[in-house]
């Protein structure tokens, strides 16, 4: 089984470690008894993801990125073991998704003039307005 990034590429199981821990929190005996929380962990160096992926992947400044470039999920947030994988699973696949995608480049415009005459007309009218609400002298 691989976990599906995109068409063209995925990650082997091999690369992913999950190991069950026990939960924290509320949940009565079950919490006590029952490793239902997943830790997961990723190497982004050792990977066979891209050269770019990873650069992408390090260069984020996220708290789930440690020093060395290891991803660190914790999945809790269900009582089911089952349920925590897929959640963890989940969690790096959109981690890695959203690295890969390049922000739009801003090119710069400038205002064209009818906005600049606009923008001056809106000026004058809002201090117009202004001195309409000062104090009279008789």
């Amino acid at each position: 089984m691989m976990l599906q990034i995109s068409d063209q590429l995925a990650i082997p199981d091999t690369e992913i470690e999950l190991h069950a821990i026990r939960a924290q929190g509320a949940g009565g005996q079950n919490v006590n008894k029952v490793s239902t929380a997943i830790h997961l962990r990723f190497d982004i160096n050792a990977s066979s993801l891209p050269d770019d992926y990873k650069d992408k992947l390090l260069q984020l400044n996220d708290r789930r990125i440690s020093g060395d470039g290891v991803i660190i999920i914790k999945a809790q947030r269900y009582r089911s073991q089952d349920k925590n994988r897929e959640d963890a699973l989940a969690r790096l696949l959109a981690l890695i998704r959203n690295a890969a995608i390049t922000p739009k480049i801003r090119t710069a415009t400038k205002p064209t003039r009818a906005s600049k005459k606009r923008r001056i007309e809106s000026k004058t009218q809002r201090g117009q307005l202004k001195t309409l609400r000062s104090r009279i002298n008789d």
